[in-house]
């Protein structure tokens, strides 16, 4: 009795820079809230995007928010709590990361939007969390397929995908009717600029936050030319669970061929995150256990949150970042992050906030992020020596995955499928052309 009380007291007293255990709340709660500012803009800012794409009512656009907050909420505790672990195997990293929404699939999100409508995208993302799974079962063997000049490859191609779509943000939106005007470009210049100066002269918690406080400087800013409207607030609800099958799922070959192929490419990038978290934070290397069950709940998790209308996951690199940083690695902090998030998924009244800011705003703040993604993707591609093997690699992915994407009537002969597989998005074909070119070409001999 003496010493289940004894274990009661050091589990309360927990340190946050170990990995296991319950810090006091106090300690907790602010740790929570740092990791919460970081990610939430990213977080339901694909929602926002994607639904502009599909073009949903304001209603449906709410409930998406909401399912990205809640979804990523319980990604990230199945990945830090496995429900499954033994000596040899756990389904979870059991590692110190934040899952949320990822803008890697943004771009073949929107067009499967346009083309189709949500529910494609959500059985496209069933079948991408199978391809996810199988991957996770599989990492040791087929790893060697995706050395950082593929990897890297995709996710320079992803950042400049995403570059159209922050350009036509920052003009106001295409839909709407003041696109291109002065004020959209003022507001999402402005907001640019605060986030900017944020990122390169300050430290801490506010470089940290910098989106999200680029985004509330822009928000006043549009506010005072009239952007803001709050009529959706006043009419949303105050709670409301999640609504499983809401948007319903539908197969689409297609698409499941375009998704499915991201899921994989992102399932080995996943192992990068996991490594930078466990060598910057606790020096070592993730454990085989700690991949293999980490790959195989993002595509659990990510078939679980199609069910309920969240979009596809991913780890978060700037949470990454804040462990590594601070090494509080504790899984309650992080844990009390994700139950923070579901709280908020829960509150219609804060999706339907969040859903009040001008696109010129997110455009500001978010064509830094893309940026940031395409530079993460040159960084990944230098790891490996640029000669003539590994620039073809990369000029030519990337020239025929943007090229195709630019010139829409280029495969205007082919059928609607191969258009909507390697038309659409540049990333398709780029990752394809990746992993073949990496195959064939002959490495060069080290002189």
């Amino acid at each position: 009795m003496f010493n289940s009380r004894t274990s009661k007291a050091s589990a309360k007293k927990a340190s946050i820079f170990e990995l296991d255990g319950i810090p006091s709340f106090s300690q907790a709660l602010p740790l929570a809230l740092q990791h919460v500012v970081a990610m939430i803009v990213g977080c339901v800012t694909p929602a926002i995007i994607v639904s502009s794409a599909a073009g949903i009512n304001e209603t449906d656009r709410i409930i998406l928010i909401q399912a990205a907050l809640f979804v990523s909420a319980i990604s990230t505790l199945l990945q830090l709590f496995p429900f499954i672990k033994t000596e040899k195997f756990q389904l979870g990293s059991a590692l110190p990361v934040i899952m949320g929404i990822s803008f890697a699939y943004v771009p073949s999100m929107q067009a499967i939007a346009e083309s189709f409508d949500i529910a494609t995208i959500l059985g496209a993302q069933i079948v991408g969390g199978v391809v996810a799974l199988i991957v996770g079962i599989a990492v040791k063997k087929i790893r060697v397929l995706f050395p950082p000049i593929v990897t890297g490859t995709v996710v320079f191609t992803i950042g400049l995908s995403l570059y159209p779509t922050a350009i036509n943000y920052m003009a106001g939106g295409t839909s709407n009717p003041d696109y291109g005007s002065w004020q959209n470009w003022l507001v999402a210049f402005f907001t640019l600029a605060v986030v900017t100066a944020l990122n390169h002269f300050t430290k801490g918690t506010i470089k940290l936050a910098s989106i999200l406080i680029g985004i509330i400087a822009g928000y006043a800013l549009a506010a005072c030319f009239g952007m803001v409207n709050f009529g959706d607030v006043a009419s949303a609800g105050y709670f409301q669970l999640p609504k499983p099958l809401y948007f319903s799922v539908n197969f689409e070959p297609s698409a499941c061929i375009a998704i499915g192929v991201l899921f994989g490419i992102n399932s080995i990038q996943a192992i990068g995150d996991f490594s930078a978290t466990t060598v910057g934070s606790m020096n070592r290397e993730p454990k085989n256990k700690e991949l293999q069950g980490g790959i195989m709940m993002y595509g659990i998790s990510n078939i679980i949150g199609a069910v309920f209308g969240g979009l596809p996951t991913a780890t978060y690199s700037q949470n990454v970042g804040i462990v590594t940083t601070t090494k509080v690695v504790n899984r309650s902090v992080l844990g009390l992050a994700a139950v923070i998030l579901m709280i908020a998924g829960f509150v219609p009244k804060f999706s339907a906030l969040l859903n009040t800011i001008p696109q010129c705003v997110l455009g500001g703040a978010t064509i830094s992020v893309f940026a940031s993604i395409a530079m993460t993707g040159i960084k990944l591609i230098l790891r490996q020596e640029m000669n003539y093997r590994n620039t073809s690699i990369v000029g030519l992915s990337v020239a025929l995955g943007m090229g195709i994407t630019q010139a829409p009537a280029a495969l205007a002969s082919f059928p609607e499928w191969v258009t909507m597989i390697f038309g659409k998005s540049p990333v398709v074909m780029a990752t394809i052309m990746a992993i073949l070119l990496n195959l064939i070409l002959q490495k060069e001999e080290k002189k």
